[in-house]
Order: C-alpha cells, then structure tokens, then sequence
C-alpha cells in the first residue's frame, strides 16, 4: 500500500523553487499590454506560460486555450477537475519585502500570489503530478485549469467552458478557498453609484486599486485644507494615517478582502466622511456612513440568510471629478435576497443612480452528499483536524463557473495569510502539506467516479 503524504516528501523542494519561480511573474492584469493572444495582458500571459511550459517539460499533455488559461491532463475516463488561477490583485500597502520577490523568512514565503492562489496551484500541480508518476491515476482523467483572469470576473473560464466548450467534471474542486471545505458561497453582484453634485471646496479625490478589495488609500485634492490638528485627531480616533502635500491629502487605512469589509479600514470612505463633515456636505456623511460598517447597517440594509448568513458591502473603487461622485460596490449575499428589491431601496434614498454592472448566483452543495464527505475525509486523514467543520463563505471562487465543484483549501483554519492585502504569504508548512490533501483527494474522487479499488493507506 501507498502513502501519498510519505510520497509527497518527495516534491517538496520542487514546489518550493517553482513557486518562487512563479510568485517572481508579475501577474497582474494589464490592459496596456493586451493582444489577441495576451487577452489579460503581458503578466498574466507569462504566468500561464510558465506553468504551460513546466507541465510540458513534466510529460503532460497541454492545452493553452488562445492564451486564456492553461489546461493540464493525464488519463481516460470520468473527469476530475481542478480549477486554480496564475492572476493576482494589484499590490498596495506597505509590504515587509517586495511583493514579487518570493522572499522566504522563517519558513514563511512573501509574495503577492503565494496564498492567493499561486501557492495552492503548485501544491495541487504537484499533487497531481505525484498521482501520474505513482500510477494511480486509473479508469478517470484528470486536469488542471490555470485560469488568467479569477480576480476581474473569471472570463477566462468562462471562455474556455462557452467558447472551447471544455466538458464539466463528474467532481471538481479549486483550492482557492478554506479548509476543511466550502459548500457554499454567497451570490455577488457589483453595482455602481453615480451622484451629480458640485462639492465646491474638493477639486477631486481617487481611492481603490480593485473592486473585491477594502480601500487602503485615497487622495483627494482640495481648494482649502482643514487645519493638521483637525486631520490628525479625526485620523487617530478612525485608526487611519495620512500625508499632507500641499492642497493634496492622503488618507491610508486597512485593506481586506472584499467578502470582509469589515475586517478592513476603508481609507475611501473615511476620506469622503471627514471631508463631508469638515465642509458640511451632507450627501458625502452620509454615503460614508451608509457602507462604512461593511454590513449596511448605516443605511438599515443589513441582512442574515438561513444558510449563507450575512450581507456584506464592500466599496472598492471610489473617484470624484468634475461635479459627480462615483463609488462601485462589492455586495455579497445569501440564498433569500432578491437583488431587484435591494437595488430599488438603494435608488429610493436619493444618493446617487445605483446601476447594475455584474452578477453570480450563489452555490450551495448538500454537505451530506458523498462529494462532501468524500473531500472532508481526506482533509481530516491527513490533519487529524475533526473540530472544523465545512463552511460557507462570503467569498466567490472558480466553483461558482463550474458545475459540480467547490472549494477547497488550501487556507489552514488559524492561519493569517493576508489574502489582498501587503505582506501576503504563505507558510511552507501549508504549502507541502496541501499536496498529500490534494493527491487523496484528486484519487478518492476518481474512485467515487469509477468504483475503482482504493491502493493507498492512511
């Protein structure tokens, strides 16, 4: 009998170096640099070369899908699929070390994309890789789809399931998410404000760098600015730091992940607030004061579904210029929301036209169906971890573009990684240890497809 997590010793330098390799590619989306055959520009397109190049040179057969994601298979039969993502969110903060530098400290590696998801896409490549070599990849196919653009919408699976029309799996899973597993995930929609009125002291004002991500700076440039007295105790009282450059002033405040605004400090917000205040603009307050809790009870929208729990509203982009105020809005929410209503509620309370840009239904999967049971054995086999239990979340992965998929792992219950935020980092610990979870679970579900023979121990 095999042991996958002994086995799996075997690959963890080589994940280590590749991932290194890989958090060093720059690979945020770049509309400067698009082409036909770069639709996500010049970083994302060498980030799906490389793991295109590496399985190559690894005897897999590869499909670069025109450049929108990179398709990696072995084997015949029922499909087993995984679904993970070379793309990653622009950087912005302070960081320890520079975000593309892969630096490992402590047994800790920094880098923009180690734990979103460039870490867990090596630890299941490798998982992957390890079953092919071992020959326990029987009866079923497995495949491995890098996609370029999770992080701005997932046109890129979208492209490769309704353009190349790539076949769905018997069982999927994308370890872009936690452990021990997600059953559920909340719907999203983005929806933006637009509000025509002249604040005649600010000239402008800028904050956000991606729509699924808490406001960490904003600038605005102002006619006259209040006094640095007035700044710095409004700033001490918020949690906040600023700069003062002349008419321009800067607030910087707490980045998180757009599922969890409230974990954040909303440098966007703030800014609009004080500024509302100082000048008695009374629209700004109250926009701010609206979304500035992250689960709207500023404005009494705040909600709690049955299954998927709260609501949450996260804006990501804000800008003023030329008279109108415009601020785009991350909503996540559960199973019994009617967006239609929401939307209607937003629009009655005359801050602005609220349009509709974009929208994902939620996913749920039966947490007793023996896919569940079958991912959340092999999580617990190779933990010991049975207190956790599977969960849903606020947060919209690849398994929402999928049919039959979840997500799984690879974020350890406990650890801090720092997912779309400065410092983001993966512990090596987490990192090899995903690959024995990844390999049990890629070979279970071929079992639970084809009814095969079960060659490996505990």
């Amino acid at each position: 009998m095999i042991s996958l997590r002994k086995e799996s010793e075997k690959y963890y330098q080589l994940a280590i170096t590749n991932l290194q390799k890989f958090i060093k590619i720059n690979s945020v989306y770049d509309e400067t640099t698009i082409s036909e055959s770069k639709p996500f520009g010049e970083g994302v397109s060498k980030a799906l070369a490389f793991i295109a190049d590496l399985a190559e040179q690894d005897g897999f057969n590869v499909d670069r899908c025109d450049g929108y994601c990179t398709e990696i298979s072995f084997g015949q039969g029922p499909l087993i699929a995984i679904y993970a993502h070379a793309d990653v969110v622009p950087v912005s903060g302070d960081w320890k070390f520079p975000p593309f530098s892969a630096t490992i400290e402590n047994d800790i590696m920094y880098g923009r994309g180690t734990s979103d998801d460039k870490g867990p896409l090596i630890a299941s490549y490798y998982a992957f890789k390890m079953l092919r070599d071992l020959n326990l990849i029987k009866n079923f196919k497995v495949t491995l789809v890098v996609g370029g653009n999770e992080e701005r919408g997932s046109k890129c699976l979208d492209y490769y399931f309704h353009h190349l029309n790539k076949p769905y799996p018997e069982y999927g899973f994308t370890p872009d998410g936690d452990f021990p597993l997600i059953y559920g995930e909340k719907a999203i929609a983005g929806y933006e404000v637009v509000l025509e009125k002249n604040f005649d002291n600010l000239l402008s004002l800028e904050g956000g760098v991606v729509l699924n991500s808490v406001i960490d700076k904003a600038v605005a440039n102002l006619k006259v600015l209040p006094s640095n007295e007035v700044i710095s105790s409004y700033c001490q009282k918020n949690h906040l730091r600023y700069q003062i450059d002349k008419q321009t002033l800067t607030f910087f405040g707490k980045s998180s992940h757009g599922s969890i605004p409230q974990e954040g400090i909303n440098a966007g917000l703030h800014l609009i607030r004080f500024i509302g205040e100082r000048f008695g603009y009374d629209e700004l307050v109250k926009t701010a004061n609206n979304y500035l809790d992250g689960l709207g009870k500023g404005m009494k929208m705040d909600h709690e579904a049955p299954l998927l729990l709260e609501s949450t509203y996260n804006v990501g982009l804000i800008s003023y210029r030329d008279g109108v105020l415009k601020y785009q809005v991350n909503y996540r929410y559960g199973e019994d929301v009617d967006l239609d209503e929401v939307i209607a509620k937003l629009n009655a309370m005359n801050l602005g036209t609220v349009s509709v840009f974009s929208r994902q239904q939620y996913l749920l999967v039966d947490p007793k169906s023996k896919f569940i049971k079958t991912l959340l054995s092999c999580y617990q086999e190779e933990t010991g971890d049975k207190k956790n239990l599977p969960m849903a979340i606020g947060g919209g992965t690849y398994a929402k573009e999928s049919k039959n998929t979840v997500a799984f792992g690879s974020h350890f219950p406990g650890r801090e990684d720092h997912i779309h935020d400065c410092n983001e980092k993966i512990h090596l610990e987490d990192l090899t240890s995903s690959i024995s979870i990844y390999a049990k679970a890629i070979y279970r579900l071929g079992l639970l497809a084809t009814g095969g023979k079960d060659e490996t121990k505990a």
